[in-house]
């Protein structure tokens, strides 16, 4: 087997297969269900979680998943009171 066709071998069929670790705002809003506007409100206000690299913003998908557990047990604490 050559270098190139194990390099084929070892690469994902598309990149769709990568597990994502991180966002770009577009798909971090559409993942929260909400409008691009509002998820920059969030974040400039510090209160959707983020990371800036350069000028890119990136949203942690494993951040995200404990933000909103965080969140939904802060409501269901407030909630059976």
């Amino acid at each position: 087997m050559t270098n190139e066709e194990q390099n084929k071998n070892d690469a994902p069929a598309d990149l769709t297969s990568v597990p994502r670790l991180a966002l770009r705002p577009r798909h971090a809003a559409r993942a929260l269900g909400i409008g691009e506007r509002l998820h920059w409100s969030k974040t400039n206000s510090g209160e959707i979680p983020h990371l800036r690299v350069g000028h890119a913003i990136l949203y942690s998908v494993a951040v995200r998943d404990e933000w909103l557990a965080q969140g939904t047990r802060k409501t269901m604490r407030r909630w059976r009171r």
